[in-house]
């Protein structure tokens, strides 16, 4: 298997990651061969672990910056009948 200068997309590495499992799980595999799937497998898990923790702080900053909006307007009414 020959390394990527690249980094895969989440679906690529998932593709790939999927592709691992199959492997593994079929045993059909040499042990030597096994031991490099599964370290490629865990360095692709990783990735996609990565990945996904991006996608959701930048969902947590959008909803932060939707919900910030959404407020504006409604603390003064909530400032007014809280004193």
């Amino acid at each position: 298997m020959t390394k990527q200068e690249t980094t895969p997309s989440f679906e690529q590495a998932m593709d790939k990651l999927e592709e691992i499992v199959s492997l593994l799980e079929s045993g059909d595999v040499p042990l030597e061969q096994a031991i490099e799937l599964f370290q490629e497998g865990m360095k692709l898990s990783q990735l996609c672990g990565q990945k996904l923790e991006q996608v959701e702080r930048k969902i947590e900053i959008l909803m932060e910056q939707e919900d910030g909006l959404a407020k504006k307007p409604f603390n003064p009414a909530s400032d007014e009948k809280g004193e």
